[in-house]
């Protein structure tokens, strides 16, 4: 048996699988030439492949609609985008290509819809759901929405007293409103009950005697959302039902809610090895909301998702190559990459986030167990989490080669530019990878170009103030 790096993909898991293949001994990710990219852009980069942001929406629209239909459910599904999981322009405007609604989160993101419809990216009838605090500058901005004629604008009240914020908004046109379910977090959690939206024991009451019978606000949407995802165990499925039926009894008293918002959730591949039943989570959701309304004699409602990480996660890769190999003791054998792991994917090491890692050459070598490092000065910057045995296993190389290693974490497309803070100020003033994008003409044929260059030393210096 071949105790090459290639054999053991080939003998754990599926392979080629979901975009990953082997083309003349490299790795491509959705047909992407990636050694082609190194050699035209070099390393590090981060990679946007915008195609898989229309194949991700179109398969969620498809296995809602698909479970309504076989449900004979009356409502309809509506996808909603939330910009918070990638602001950049490229991505938002994919995603409205596909006739999305759009989440907002802070007054910032106001500014951003405004661009879009100048730009006549976004129409003033799509749908807006705003979550989050909100702040004053964010209830201003709602407000100038709402004048400027954006006739679904949905602010989603977290707290009771946003409702008076609200009523600060000068306008002869009504308001609409959701609000947010409060959820029980899981067992091990640090605290019991999520800072986000209004205690359950609480809602009715403050419905009944603040909302209905105010002419100023249209009750429109009720929302939650289980931080943990679209799981399914019974924690999920028990608060689940627990907000559906919590939604129905809100229903009889508030007949003008018309939407139930059930958040975001569906997750992304995270290994080669992952497994989830989209179809069957869809078929569920909207059985279990149909049986909910069927059981208190209420109208079904529309269905809103709040996908975000599932929009974009997928459509993201960090590449990187390996400048040296280091044994430090009988037993840790670490690969230094040319950049920081803790800039580039923050979440591998602030939450403990996996993501697919994978070399792009040199499949036919042995394999060793990695710790890979980046070059920042601090012991945190490290990636060592696989499902092997907690260590990473790449291909073994000699210093004497020709080629250097590559290697590239994928699916990293959500939250990580964000988080991180793309194009400001970096640990050890390591500077932002350049960033690539790939999509497709009118013709159908593949481009790529470069977004951005790498973060260079004069703008950092500009932020931190050495300029005069």
């Amino acid at each position: 048996m071949k105790n090459n790096y290639f054999e053991l993909v080939n003998q754990t898991y599926e392979f080629p699988q979901n975009g990953f293949d082997l083309r003349n001994g490299t790795l491509s990710f959705h047909d992407v030439d990636l050694i082609r990219l190194i050699e035209k852009y070099g390393t590090p980069f981060r990679l946007t492949y915008l195609p898989s942001i229309q194949k991700k929406i179109e398969k969620a629209r498809t296995l809602f609609n698909k479970a309504i239909k076989e449900h004979n459910y009356s409502g309809k599904y509506e996808f909603c985008y939330c910009t918070k999981c990638c602001h950049f322009n490229h991505v938002v405007s994919k995603a409205l290509k596909e006739n999305v609604s759009l989440e907002t989160s802070s007054s910032f993101d106001i500014d951003l819809i405004e661009n879009l419809y100048k730009k006549g990216k976004f129409e003033k009838e799509r749908t807006i759901v705003h979550n989050g605090y909100k702040t004053d500058n964010y209830i201003k901005k709602i407000g100038r929405l709402i004048n400027q004629g954006f006739t679904n604008s949905i602010s989603i009240l977290d707290n009771m007293p946003e409702l008076e914020k609200l009523k600060t908004i000068d306008t002869d046109k009504k308001i609409k409103i959701g609000i947010r379910i409060c959820i029980e977090e899981e067992p091990q959690t640090a605290y019991y009950t999520s800072r986000m939206g209004i205690n359950k024991r609480e809602l009715l009451e403050f419905i009944s005697n603040e909302i209905i019978g105010d002419d100023r606000f249209d009750l429109s949407m009720i929302h939650f959302f289980v931080d943990s995802g679209i799981t399914d165990n019974m924690y999920y499925w028990n608060e689940f039902k627990k907000a559906v039926n919590l939604f129905t009894s809100i229903k009889k008293i508030a007949p003008s809610v018309k939407s139930l918002n059930i958040g975001g959730g569906f997750p992304i591949q995270n290994s080669l090895n992952f497994n989830y039943d989209y179809e069957y989570m869809a078929h569920e959701i909207v059985g279990n909301i149909q049986e909910a309304c069927a059981d208190a004699g209420v109208d079904e409602p529309d269905i809103f998702t709040e996908f975000g990480k599932y929009t974009v996660g997928e459509s993201g890769a960090v590449i990187f190559q390996v400048l040296e190999q280091k044994q430090q003791n009988d037993t840790e054998l670490w690969y230094l990459i040319d950049n920081s792991l803790m800039n580039t994917i923050p979440d591998a090491w602030s939450i403990n986030e996996k993501f697919i890692l994978l070399p792009l050459n040199k499949w036919e070598n042995q394999y060793k167990r990695i710790n890979i490092g980046g070059i920042s000065c601090d012991h945190s910057d490290y990636y060592n989490s696989e499902e092997l045995n907690q260590q990473v296993l790449l291909p073994a190389y000699s210093d004497n080669d020709k080629d250097p290693l590559y290697i590239g974490f994928f699916h990293t497309g959500a939250y990580q530019d964000s988080i991180s803070g793309y194009g400001g100020i970096k640990h050890c003033l390591i500077p932002s990878p350049k960033h690539i994008v790939v999509d497709f003409d009118e013709d159908g044929n593949m481009y790529d170009y470069l977004y951005r260059d790498e973060q260079d030393v004069d703008k950092m210096l500009e932020i931190l103030g050495y300029h005069d």
